[in-house]
Parts: C-alpha cells; structure tokens; sequence
C-alpha cells in the first residue's frame, strides 16, 4: 500500500481529519499513523486488510441509515 492509498482511505474513513480517528481505531498512536502517511516509516503489511474490515463497517453503518432515511 502506498502512502496515497492510505490517505484515500483514511479520508473515505474519517473526512480530512482522519489521522487521529484511523490511530484510535487501529489502537495505535497518531504520530505512527502520520509516519505512514509520509512515508517515514513503511507501512504494515496487514494493513490493507484492516482497513478493508474498517470500511466495510462504515458501510454498512451507512447502508442501515440510508434504509431507515428512506423509511421516514
């Protein structure tokens, strides 16, 4: 994964601030997650999939409100 793939991801995830929520859903600390982002440090292997585990929440989450929107 390239440092561009984790910021579309931690945007699609979080908004334009997401370094912070991504850490605290990945319980590691903010600055780590920033390393990534700059290519500082190299980023996990397993990542991609966490990330994967993290949007396919955040989907369904939207998927239910989305439904009970639609309901009234």
């Amino acid at each position: 994964m390239t440092p561009a793939t984790l910021t579309a991801a931690g945007e699609a995830l979080y908004g334009p601030l997401w370094q912070s929520d991504l850490a605290q859903a990945l319980g590691v600390n903010r600055r780590t997650v920033s390393r990534w982002k700059s290519g500082q440090n190299e980023i996990p292997e397993g990542l991609a999939e966490d990330l994967w585990e993290l949007m396919a929440r955040r989907a369904d989450l939207i998927e239910m409100v989305m439904a009970e929107l639609r309901r009234g």
